[in-house]
């Protein structure tokens, strides 16, 4: 197997050693899936992170009533997972779905557990790797709170150009919080301009 994407990716952050990487390699599964195909669906127990080699996955949540709102994306070289329920090994309250055929590389959380005793550089890679995450939705829930439709539409097509290709306008319009009505008159009125 192949692990220069994923090594290349946690090298952002921390150097490892042969021996480190042999350990951490040893744990990774590969996984494969097709699009449409889901890695999480809600209600199952959220037991590995994934690592996103190529392709596109959708986190989203369905209400009781069917409404179906969009969490976040993970595209190429991107982590993703239901991070509350994999820390606290809980059922799933979101579906993670390929929205184009994908490669992942999972850890199951009990080796994940292992990697942090025996690798502790891990630990300083997945805390960088959470206290982004933390980061980029703490901002879209501040954009969510202070900015028009219009300009979380622009923030959100800047963010993700790669998986734009792949979204149906209803997926944009829940990932933005509105209809994919009023989705259809700011992409008007953005032509228009």
């Amino acid at each position: 197997m192949v692990f220069g994407p994923i090594l290349s990716n946690i090298g952002k952050h921390v150097s490892l050693e042969a021996d480190e990487i042999a350990f951490f390699t040893s744990l990774l599964q590969y996984r494969e899936i097709s699009k449409k195909e889901f890695l999480l669906k809600e209600g199952q127990l959220c037991r590995t992170i994934s690592y996103v080699e190529t392709g596109a996955l959708r986190a989203f949540h369905l209400s009781p009533d069917g409404k179906d709102s969009t969490i976040m994306f993970a595209i190429t070289d991107w982590w993703i997972t239901d991070m509350y329920c994999f820390v606290m090994e809980q059922p799933a309250m979101q579906n993670i779905v390929a929205i184009d055929d994908s490669c992942v590389w999972q850890l199951k959380k009990e080796d994940l557990e292992r990697l942090y005793v025996r690798v502790p550089k891990f630990e300083r890679f997945f805390r960088i790797i959470m206290q982004h995450s933390y980061i980029r939705e703490q901002l879209r829930v501040l954009q969510n709170l202070s900015l028009s439709a219009e300009e979380r539409y622009d923030i959100f097509l800047n963010k993700y150009p790669q998986v734009i290709p792949y979204l149906s306008q209803k997926q944009i319009a829940s990932y933005l919080g509105v209809t994919p009505e009023f989705l259809s008159t700011v992409r008007r009125n953005k032509a228009g301009k």
